[in-house]
């Protein structure tokens, strides 16, 4: 079993930056990819980023709405992913989840939901304008 849990959400005002943790713990050796969601009030959760290790490569991948503003980053000597995120937009406040998968995840894709096996109770993210 896996145990993930974020930290890190807040409120902040537009334009303004937070940084996301998703802290790993159990048998971390098995996952494979981890991915950050977020889920929007009346909105389907959305993929975000996602990180994937294999040997020396690490591959990441952004969704279109985030790429040049947000960044996925992990320390393995931790176990943690982090989720930094810069000039925010009121658009983006969402529950942001992260999950983690016992495949890699490689191409420019997120795994669909159901592919992930761990998933953490989520950290609120307000932005105001």
């Amino acid at each position: 079993q896996v145990q993930l849990v974020e930290s890190g959400g807040g409120s902040v005002q537009a334009g303004g930056s937070l940084r996301l943790s998703c802290a790993a713990s159990g048998y971390t050796y098995s996952t494979k990819c981890i991915t950050w969601f977020r889920r929007a009030p009346g909105k389907e959760r959305e993929g975000v980023a996602y990180i994937s290790s294999r040997g020396r490569t690490t591959y990441t991948y952004y969704a279109d709405s985030v790429k040049g503003r947000f960044t996925i980053t992990q320390d393995n000597a931790k176990n943690t992913v982090y989720l930094q995120m810069n000039s925010l937009r009121p658009e983006e406040t969402a529950m942001y989840y992260c999950a983690a998968a016992t495949i890699y995840c490689r191409g420019g894709y997120f795994l669909a939901m159901d592919e992930f096996n761990y998933w953490g109770q989520g950290t609120q993210v307000t932005v105001s304008s």
